[in-house]
């Protein structure tokens, strides 16, 4: 299992993001040259290095282009490297941080490669993290839950040829749209969340993750009987999907007398694990 939280890493205070390809990850490398070099230009640092090292001398290049979410919330191509080509990258720039830059990047090899061996090694760090933060246990074990079903659908749906960030956005709103009347963003800020790097599911209720769980979980069943393979079926299959969490969500709704959605958070999870933080400088 991968955690929605493993796309963005930090080493010394300093955030590196990542994407899970072909079976492995890749590093942003201009995040890599900003942490080893702290130059204030990472980009043309990383331009510079790249001609010297690669570029004049004809070498094959160590990096791929992939889509990466920038501080605007858009997704551009970006220079990624896998952890063997990371450990490339290192040897080119000098620096103070390369040794426990190294030791660090390793670390987080060896847990990916007890995590493939022993996948429940995953789901206990998860565990541990919401814990960290204070969630409670019943909501931690829908989330877990809620966790596997996403990495199925996803699953499928690369199976099925969807390779772009924007596609897997498209089919995920589909599926929001019709459980909750909301796209992902629209829910977002119906709940009061601003900053991009809060995770939408983080700040569901017990209710809104289990009908979450029954959209995802019916759309891959629907998606593998219908053998639905390009986008546009895709789309018709996440709203289906949808429509059966939908019609839960309203017949529920109908028997308790309100609506499930609800602008309620954890964001003071956060405001007070931070005041914990800085108590402690």
């Amino acid at each position: 299992m991968i955690s929605p939280h493993n796309s963005l890493i930090v080493f010394q205070d300093k955030k590196i993001r990542r994407l899970w390809h072909e079976n492995e990850w890749f590093y942003s490398v201009v995040d890599i040259v900003e942490v080893l070099t702290d130059s204030p230009t990472p980009r043309q640092y990383w331009g510079k290095v790249k001609d010297r090292e690669f570029i004049q001398l004809e070498l094959s290049p160590i990096w791929v282009q992939l889509k990466l979410k920038a501080a605007d919330g858009k997704y551009y191509n970006t220079d990624c490297v896998n952890t063997k080509n990371a450990f490339r990258l290192i040897q080119s720039i000098p620096s103070k941080k390369t040794e426990p830059f190294k030791q660090w990047l390793a670390q987080l090899a060896k847990e990916r490669i007890e995590e493939i061996e022993n996948p429940e090694l995953a789901q206990d760090r998860v565990k541990e993290y919401y814990e960290l933060k204070g969630y409670p246990k019943e909501w931690i074990d829908k989330r877990l839950k809620g966790i596997a079903i996403r990495q199925e659908l996803t699953d499928e749906w690369k199976n099925r040829g969807v390779e772009e960030q924007k596609d897997f956005a498209i089919l995920t709103n589909e599926i929001s749209k019709a459980t909750f009347g909301k796209t992902v963003g629209e829910y977002k800020e119906f709940k009061g969340l601003k900053k991009p790097k809060q995770n939408l599911r983080d700040h569901m209720t017990d209710w809104e993750l289990i009908l979450n769980m029954v959209g995802e979980k019916a759309t891959t069943d629907i998606t593998i009987a219908k053998d639905a393979k390009d986008l546009l079926h895709l789309k018709q299959t996440a709203k289906e999907g949808g429509d059966i969490a939908k019609n839960t969500r309203r017949e529920l709704e109908q028997k308790i007398g309100k609506s499930i959605l609800s602008k309620e958070n954890y964001l003071y999870l956060e405001k007070k694990k931070k005041k914990e933080l800085e108590s402690k400088k």
